[in-house]
C-alpha cells in the first residue's frame, strides 16, 4: 500500500503548481454536484482528496458559516496549492489519508470525491473508512468534471469492464462498503455518482 501512496503523491505532487490552470473550466461542474449533494447549513462535510480545493468554496456556500468543511489530502503540494489559491478560508486543510481518517466516527453528514474512486489502493476498505466517519443516512458524491468515456479519451485509453466507476462495478463495491448508490450519471460533461450512508 506504501507503494500505491508514494506514486499517488509522485503523481499530483509533480502536477499540483499548474493542476488549476490545465482544467480553468470546472469551477460551475464542481459547483452544480455539491448542489446535487443537497447540503443543509449548519451541515458537516469531508472533501475527500480535496487536490487544489476546488470544491471547498461551493462546499462553504452550501453549509454556511455555522457549518464545517474539510479538504483531506495526502499530497502537501495540493494542498499548497490550495492555500495559495485562497481555498483554505473556506475549509480545514488536512494532510491526511483516507484510508485512516483523522475523523471520529459517524460525526459528518456528507462525504465529496471528485476524481478518488481511481486512485484509493483498496477501494472497498476505503470507501468503508468513508462511510464509517458519516452519519446513518449521510450522503457520498463521487464526482469527475468529465465522463468516463471523455476522460478515457483524454488519456488515450479505452475504458474496460473492469474500470471501478462502471455502475455494475461500483454499486456493489458501494453496498459492501456501507453505501447504498442513489442514482448515477455518466455523461461527457460529468461523472456522478450519489450514495447513502446506509445502517
Amino acid at each position: 500500500m506504501a507503494h500505491d501512496h508514494t506514486h499517488v503523491q509522485e503523481f499530483f505532487g509533480s502536477r499540483a503548481a499548474d493542476w488549476d490552470a490545465r482544467f480553468p473550466d470546472d469551477g460551475p461542474a464542481y459547483a452544480a454536484a455539491v448542489a446535487d449533494l443537497g447540503l443543509r447549513p449548519g451541515d458537516a462535510v469531508l472533501d475527500a482528496g480535496c487536490g487544489t480545493g476546488r470544491a471547498l468554496p461551493p462546499l462553504r456556500d452550501a453549509v454556511g458559516a455555522r457549518g464545517t468543511v474539510l479538504g483531506v489530502d495526502l499530497t502537501p503540494e495540493m494542498l499548497d496549492a490550495a492555500v495559495r489559491a485562497g481555498r483554505r478560508v473556506a475549509g480545514q486543510l488536512l494532510l491526511a489519508d483516507v484510508s485512516r481518517l483523522p475523523v471520529r466516527t459517524a460525526v459528518l453528514d456528507a462525504v465529496f470525491g471528485a476524481g478518488l474512486i481511481a486512485h484509493l489502493p483498496q477501494p472497498e476498505e476505503n470507501l468503508r473508512e468513508l462511510a464509517r466517519v458519516v452519519r446513518p443516512g449521510g450522503r457520498l458524491a463521487l464526482f469527475h468534471p468529465i465522463g468516463r468515456a471523455a476522460l478515457a479519451a483524454r488519456q488515450g485509453r479505452r475504458i474496460t469492464d473492469e474500470d471501478l466507476r462502471a455502475e455494475p462495478n461500483l454499486r456493489p463495491l458501494l453496498a459492501g462498503s456501507g453505501w447504498r448508490l442513489e442514482s448515477y450519471t455518466d455523461e461527457d460533461s460529468r461523472f456522478l455518482a450519489l450514495a447513502v450512508r446506509h445502517g
